[in-house]
């Protein structure tokens, strides 16, 4: 049986999660940005601050007193690194970070590897000195020309423009040392995500990139962010360090069973057969679509403490209609539940309080039928624990899929997608979404003519519409998205004060046609008004301009336009706002009065009244990040 498995991996394979719904219930340790107590001594370049405002041409930074956020402003003489008070091995960092327009710094994990960070704000062909890449190494000895090398340039230039807070997300993975202090592996990014979108992956360094801050490589490092290049804001920093250790789950046994319906028929049922297993997958003989097994092993846990379990069944989709549910499983360590998927979705988590050593792991799972867009019948078991990192225990190693990925791209115009997208968490239905060249790209809803989303990047994936049911089928944004507040951009008001309705009151949609540029103008009416709505490119991509036209024979009623909600909407100057604590600007042309009230719950808008020139009155604002 051991020869069936030549295609597997035999040993315990790492893997880390990004996903939300693979969110780990392990807490991040914040560093605090009281003071500069948790880093070492440094030079006059660094000091807390309350608030920056960084102008979008690069003229003089506005800071306000206070504590939150850590400054970088180069001095006239000398300006030194940033190094935390801690060492790291394995780390998974988080921060938010600002840059000012020109500007250049760098995350450098164990103060050797580093992550930089540039204003790189609509770079076409970004490359490894650009936001988001993986610095490149140097040695002269190579020669001329080829003295820098190992240089990784982001996948995807995703970055904000100056003054607009931008997240960082890095899961690192130390060199390994032998006994003797020999590396016998090298560090390892396994994953970069800017702006929540993936941009570096699995990516090696074999020593320290170019101008680290050690020249050595140890199993422990600081922290070091550059101060010598550029100015730099940074806030929010979150990390988990993680030890070397990992949970091992070995001596697996597979006994496979037949009529299984439901969990508690694995007390009754007679075996049919038993098998060894070296990786977790249903590996006896059975029907794609009727099988069912108990795997039992041994689960080694390095330390004592609280381990959190993730048990996804790929074969039990997500909307499983009740009534109709196709398997389930369980998870038990020394005899205890720990995890029950019940059949309704296929994903289900638990904890347990262990103590270092041997334990006793049983997995029963079934299934008694296939849903054709649920074909997997993949096991996914993951555990992760204080200073363990989530991983996958004993994963099969699989060939790609054969389909791949199905998506739209942008070339020299617009292009445009019908089809399902979700927003914050809810289905819309009736919507299209525009890609723009240059990587700009929105999405608007048709029944309510509202602009729900704004990406930078590329296009849409497409793969779930064309294999996906329900709520999984799906277009797919592939960039950094920023999402807006729904409801309609225009509506009547008696006054600034009244609430702006949450839905699209004697909203009527009638037509949308695509220009030369495969740009859609979309046409509705709100009672008697008629609205046209446009969105299309400004300065290479960098804004989208969004334009509105109302024409109405009964101009006394009162139009106003919202032009963004977020929790904190500041006035930056005569035509520039930040929206949503600096997540994205709105510009005008310095002539309108816009007004910015509150709107409950702790949100803002920022809404505009209609000026009539004759029936009609032309709106038009730029959505700049």
């Amino acid at each position: 049986m051991k020869n069936r498995l030549i295609l597997f991996c035999s040993c315990l394979l790492f893997y880390v999660f990004s996903s939300k719904a693979q969110d780990s219930p392990v807490p991040f340790n914040p560093i605090s940005l009281d003071d500069l107590s948790a880093f070492q001594p440094s030079s006059g370049n660094w000091t807390v601050v309350g608030d920056i405002i960084y102008d979008l041409e690069g003229k003089k930074a506005k800071i306000e007193s206070g504590t939150g956020i850590l400054l970088n402003t180069l001095q006239k003489g000398e300006n030194q690194p940033l190094m935390t008070a801690f060492d790291h091995g394995d780390i998974e960092l988080e921060l938010e970070f600002m840059m000012p327009k020109g500007s250049n710094s760098g995350i450098y994990l164990q103060g050797r590897y580093e992550v930089q960070l540039f204003d790189s704000w609509g770079k076409q062909n970004p490359d490894f000195s650009d936001a988001g890449a993986i610095y490149q190494r140097w040695d002269e000895s190579r020669g001329s020309g080829r003295a820098g090398f190992e240089g990784h340039p982001p996948m995807l230039n995703v970055s904000k423009a100056p003054g607009l807070w931008q997240s960082l997300r890095i899961v690192f993975r130390a060199p390994r040392f032998d006994p003797n202090g020999k590396k016998i592996a090298n560090a390892k990014f396994v994953s970069v995500y800017q702006n929540g979108v993936l941009v570096q992956k699995n990516v090696e360094v074999t020593g320290p990139t170019r101008a680290a801050f050690f020249e050595d490589e140890t199993p422990l490092g600081p922290l070091v962010i550059q101060g010598d290049h550029g100015g730099v804001a940074i806030r929010n920093i979150n990390y988990k360090s993680y030890g070397s250790e990992q949970v091992v789950l070995s001596d697996m046994k597979l006994t496979s069973y037949d009529s299984i319906k439901k969990i508690t028929d694995f007390a009754t049922a007679n075996p049919k057969g038993t098998m060894d297993i070296d990786v977790l997958a249903h590996l006896a003989p059975a029907s794609r679509n009727e099988f069912a097994g108990s795997v039992s092993g041994t689960l080694n846990i390095p330390s004592s403490g609280e381990y959190f379990f993730n048990l996804n069944l790929a074969w039990v989709p997500d909307d499983t209609p009740p009534g109709v549910i196709n398997g389930a499983g369980v998870l038990l360590i020394d005899g205890k539940e720990v995890v029950e998927v019940d059949g309704v979705t296929g994903k289900a988590n638990g904890s347990a309080q262990l103590t270092a050593g041997d334990h006793t792991l049983t997995l029963n799972y079934f299934k008694v039928f296939g849903h054709w867009y649920a074909p997997s019948n993949d096991i996914l078991l993951t555990v992760e624990g204080k200073g363990v990192a989530q991983m996958a225990l004993n994963k099969p190693i699989k060939a790609a899929d054969p389909v791949g990925e199905i998506s739209v791209q942008v070339k020299d115009q617009a292009e445009m997608q019908r089809g399902f997208f979700m927003h914050k968490g809810s289905k819309r239905t009736h919507t299209v979404a525009v890609g723009e060249p240059g990587g700009a790209n929105y999405v608007m809803d048709l029944s309510t003519g509202a602009l729900l989303a704004i990406w930078r990047g590329e296009f849409v994936e497409t793969t779930p519409m064309w294999y996906g049911r329900g709520e999984t089928q799906l277009m797919l944004p592939k960039g950094a998205l920023i999402e807006f507040t729904d409801g309609p951009s225009v509506a009547m008001l008696e006054n600034e004060n009244q609430a702006w309705p949450s839905d699209s009151v004697n909203y009527t949609f009638e037509s949308y046609k695509v220009n030369v540029q495969g740009e859609p103008m979309v046409h509705y009416s709100i009672g008697s008004a008629r609205i046209s709505s446009q969105v299309s490119t400004a300065d290479a991509g960098k804004k989208l301009v969004h334009q509105l036209q109302v024409n109405s024979a009964d101009t006394s009623q009162e139009f106003w336009c919202r032009l963004a909600s977020g929790s904190k909407i500041e006035k930056l100057s005569k035509s520039l706002y930040a929206i949503d604590d600096k997540s994205y600007y709105i510009e005008l042309n310095g002539k309108e009065s816009p007004v910015i009230r509150s709107s409950g719950n702790g949100m803002q808008e920022l809404i505009l009244p209609l000026k009539w020139d004759g029936n009609q009155s032309l709106v038009s604002y730029s959505i700049v990040w």
